[in-house]
């Protein structure tokens, strides 16, 4: 990854829906000022970044650690 990458596009990469995003349709914005994306936002974007988004579409769970393995 290039160092000076910006934090937008480590967000969203060269997605095209990254720009002309729509108030209350990407996205809302949270009590605390933060910038949530909604589900349609995510399928627009096609797929999932693993951060544990509020309203990922693809089941994604953060909180859930991966099963492991016994050796």
């Amino acid at each position: 990854m290039p160092k000076e990458m910006s934090e937008e596009n480590l967000i969203f990469g060269d997605n095209p829906f990254k720009k002309n995003l729509v108030e209350g349709e990407d996205f809302y914005y949270n009590e605390d000022g933060y910038k949530v994306f909604t589900e349609a936002y995510h399928l627009k974007r096609g797929y999932c970044c693993q951060s544990g988004c509020r309203h990922c579409p693809y089941g994604f769970n953060k909180s859930k650690k991966p099963t492991e393995t016994p050796e």
